[in-house]
């Protein structure tokens, strides 16, 4: 085979490497096309999401940190007995008022007999002391009486007595003269000291007879004071043992446990049998058609939120098809940390500050409630319209 014409070689080669070139310059081209085509995407995307931000995005705030919330009640059994009815168990709805639990009423029902028979007591002993105020009062008309008797004793024997002195000074005087004998003297003499102690009698009588009636008026005082202004219903002794009736007829009745809320119930923890004590929990109600979130914000997000606020919320259990409706109900007092059960200490060398979070409670549209409800616990995720439209 001929060699080749290095002049065809040369050219050859020129033309390969201009093809190269061209094809270089073309794919540069292309790929530069494609950076300005991308630089001014990222740039009306840029400038709409700047957009959308200044008109819109600014004027909301979100978060996923939030979870459903209600204010649970306790049932609690303000007597202890023995459950001999539980007609509730756990996931079941009550309507407020509907009988729980009911406990043995045996030891109630012998304490309102008890309390009966200290009212009727009572009643009996007021009654009594008004009946003695009565005879206490007739006691002193009676004594009053005496003592007229006695002053009129007094002036008889008073009158006896001057009678008896006279008659003795005149036996005394004519018995110089012989007129009057010794025997006459002497039974003048006894007449007088008899009269004397006659007088003195009804002189003590007088005395006696008054005291008798100072004391007849103090008991009558001292007894007064017990029914003066009141009656059988108004005597404190007849209210303390109503009262007494009062607590035992309560208890009586909370032997019958009811629901004190409607909602539903959870952690059941009574059995048929069991014997509950006072104040110890045995179920909790919870109301679902009052249920709130408790969303918690990073602090920043909270400038511009205030009470009041429309929200709008999307439940996990629902997905995005279901929005509930709501307000900004409230801020907390205080950040999640700080209310922890041992809350961060942040005095040390090595501190590293942490981004708090506040919790917000949102309070949910009824209606929205009742179409789709919600469990204590779910997660939620949360938007407030800051313009508060």
């Amino acid at each position: 085979m001929a060699d080749a014409d290095p002049q065809d070689i040369q050219l050859a080669t020129v033309a390969a490497e201009d093809e190269t070139a061209i094809r270089n310059a073309t794919r540069q081209a292309q790929r530069r096309t494609w950076l300005i085509r991308l630089a001014i995407a990222v740039a009306v995307i840029a400038f709409g999401y700047g957009l959308w931000y200044v008109l819109v995005g600014r004027n909301y705030v979100s978060t996923d940190n939030a979870y459903v919330n209600a204010e649970l009640a306790q049932v609690t059994p303000l007597v202890s007995g023995q459950a001999i009815e539980v007609n509730v168990k756990d996931t079941q709805a009550v309507r407020r008022g509907d009988v729980l639990v009911r406990l043995d009423p045996s030891n109630q029902r012998i304490a309102e007999a008890e309390a009966e028979a200290q009212l009727a007591e009572a009643r009996r002993r007021f009654r009594q002391a008004v009946a003695t105020n009565a005879a206490l009062a007739a006691q002193i008309q009676a004594r009053a009486a005496d003592i007229d008797q006695a002053r009129a004793q007094l002036a008889t024997a008073q009158a006896e007595f001057d009678k008896a002195r006279i008659d003795l000074q005149r036996r005394e005087a004519l018995a110089g003269n012989g007129a009057v004998s010794g025997e006459e003297l002497t039974s003048a003499r006894k007449a007088l000291a008899s009269a004397r102690a006659q007088l003195a009698t009804a002189q003590a009588a007088i005395a006696q007879a008054q005291s008798t009636r100072r004391a007849a008026e103090g008991q009558y005082q001292a007894n007064d004071a017990l029914v003066r202004g009141s009656n059988e219903d108004t005597d404190p002794a007849v209210r303390a043992a109503q009262a007494r009736l009062d607590a035992a007829r309560l208890d009586l009745e909370r032997t019958v446990i009811r629901a004190p809320i409607d909602g539903t119930v959870t952690k059941r923890q009574v059995q048929l049998g069991q014997r509950v004590a006072q104040g110890t929990p045995i179920m909790t109600i919870v109301p679902l058609n009052q249920v709130y979130i408790d969303a918690n914000f990073k602090e920043r997000q909270l400038t511009g939120v205030r009470v009041g606020m429309p929200a709008t919320a999307t439940a996990d259990i629902y997905g995005g098809s279901v929005t509930y409706r709501g307000r900004v109900a409230g801020i907390a007092g205080g950040t999640g940390a700080s209310m922890a059960l041992i809350p961060a200490q942040n005095a040390t060398g090595n501190w590293i500050k942490v981004v708090q979070r506040l919790p917000v409670r949102i309070e949910l549209d009824p209606k929205d409630l009742a179409e789709h409800p919600l469990r204590v616990g779910l997660s939620m995720e949360v938007e407030i319209d800051l313009s508060g439209k």
